[in-house]
Order: structure tokens, then C-alpha cells, then sequence
């Protein structure tokens, strides 16, 4: 059902069975898939792609511009995947020149007053708590569950299956599988339960509790612990996800919580 109350531009493509409450505004340039659903003053701005079977809730304001100074107009967009859900007050901004785009991935669930600047890529099946907020340039990886009020500085990156606290600064690289917490934000141990309810063997958990024991635990140096890992680790997706990740980093990644209060930070 359309409501004859919303304001829908005549070249915006509109999928089957999809629904559009009064006063949602719907502008030209935009795709809307089949089965979604567009609540009341939601607004979908030049830009926006919304896959399947999503719902936009009020207040939500999907392909805004970037709020980012060197951003010059190009035609850029704002892609939100299959059966994602969309949150009161959400914003997701449109790309740069960068990446040309801003991806919310299949599944997702952005909880109220989240924000998705330029250039993020969100994988799939991951959750933002209310008021998160991710800079420029952020890759978040699937199944990553961010908690509510955290900041992230741009082209930091979080990784795979990941469960960040509540109220959170992430200013470095999140390594997959990890639980991160405290400030500053640390390592303080692996998503257990998080791999659990995704049926990963206690073999591949037992494997990744070794490996960032190594590089977290044992006091080496990043590079050192690679090397260890690399020797005493069988060959294998999981491992070599983890150490591209860590390899592939610019931002640093985060340390380990010390008894002390104080973050380890070792260097290369």
C-alpha cells in the first residue's frame, strides 16, 4: 500500500508490494525493492538503494550527503541490503570519490539515531546499538555487533563476528572474533558466545583462542607474534584471516587490557 499523503518522485523506482506510510518523502534517483517497507517522514534521498523486504523507520534519512568537506557533488550512492532494518532517526550518507558508495549490508540492524557516514562498508547480519557512530572510510565485518553510544575514528576497521562494548572510543583496528572493551578500548578476549550461536567448531574456537593468545597474551610485538603464529599455527581460512587483517592494518590494532589499568601498545 502507497499512501496518497507521501510525497514520491515520479523517477523513483518502486518494487512490488511495497509499502510507503503518510508523509514519507521518496526522491527521484532512488530504488526501492520489493516488500520494503517505508514508515511515516522517513526520508530516501538521490542516491539510495534499499534492497528487499527492509523497513525504514521514522525519522530515518537514507542517502544524505556526505558531511565531508572535499566531497564535490559527484553521483555517488547509498546501498541498504536485503531485510535490513532501519531504525528511528537513522542516517546513512552517500559515498565519496573515494569509494563511490556507502554499503549497509543483507540482514542488519541499525538501532535508533545510528550513523553511517561516507565510504563505510558494512558487511552482513551485523547490529548497531542506538547512537553509534562510524566516521568516513569504516569497514565493519559480518556478524559484528557494535553497542550503543560508540564513536569510531574513520578508516578504522572491525572485524568479523566482533562484539564491541557500550559507550566505546574505537580509535584502532578491531582483529576479528575478539570481544573489545574498556579505555582505552582493548582486547579482552574472544567472542565465545557469539561463535557458539553461529555453530563454529570448539576446534576453530579452540584455534582462535590460541592464536590471539599468542598475539595478545604472550608479550611480543605484533611482528614477533605473527611469525610465532605463523610457525605454530596449522594452515587454514580462519588463521589466515587474522593475520591478513592484522598485516593489512594502518590504523594499529587494539592491545590487551593489563592488570595494571594501562593498554599495551607494543609496536612493530
Amino acid at each position: 500500500m502507497i499512501s496518497t499523503l507521501a510525497h514520491i518522485d515520479p523517477h523513483a523506482q518502486i518494487g512490488n508490494n511495497v509499502t510507503i506510510d503518510p508523509f514519507a518523502v521518496i526522491h527521484g534517483d532512488t530504488i526501492i525493492g520489493e516488500g520494503s517497507h517505508i514508515m511515516s517522514h522517513a526520508v530516501i534521498m538521490p542516491g539510495a538503494r534499499i534492497g528487499m523486504n527492509c523497513k525504514i523507520y521514522p525519522g530515518a534519512v537514507i542517502g544524505g550527503k556526505p558531511q565531508d568537506l572535499k566531497y564535490r557533488g559527484e553521483n555517488t550512492i547509498a546501498e541498504i541490503g536485503d531485510n535490513s532494518v532501519i531504525r528511528e532517526c537513522v542516517t546513512v550518507n552517500i559515498g565519496t570519490s573515494d569509494k563511490w558508495k556507502t554499503v549497509v549490508g543483507k540482514n542488519c540492524l541499525l538501532m535508533a539515531y545510528a550513523h553511517v557516514a561516507h565510504d563505510c562498508i558494512i558487511g552482513n547480519n551485523v547490529i548497531l546499538a542506538n547512537s553509534v557512530n562510524l566516521a568516513g572510510h569504516i569497514d565493519v565485518g559480518d556478524y559484528a555487533i557494535i553497542g550503543g553510544m560508540t564513536g569510531a575514528h574513520q578508516f578504522t576497521r572491525i572485524g568479523a563476528h566482533t562484539y564491541i562494548a557500550g559507550q566505546s572510543a574505537i580509535r584502532k583496528d578491531v582483529p576479528p572474533y575478539v570481544r573489545a572493551a574498556r579505555e582505552p578500548l582493548s582486547y579482552i578476549g574472544i567472542n565465545v558466545v557469539g561463535l557458539q550461536r553461529r555453530n563454529f567448531s570448539k576446534e576453530t574456537i579452540d584455534e582462535i583462542s590460541k592464536i590471539y593468545h599468542i598475539l595478545f597474551v604472550q608479550g611480543h610485538t605484533t611482528s614477533a607474534a605473527l611469525d610465532i603464529i605463523d610457525k605454530q599455527v596449522a594452515a587454514g581460512p580462519v588463521k589466515e584471516e587474522i593475520l591478513s587483517f592484522v598485516k593489512a592494518s594502518q590504523a594499529g590494532i587494539i592491545r590487551r587490557f593489563t592488570k595494571d589499568g594501562m593498554n599495551e601498545d607494543y609496536a612493530f
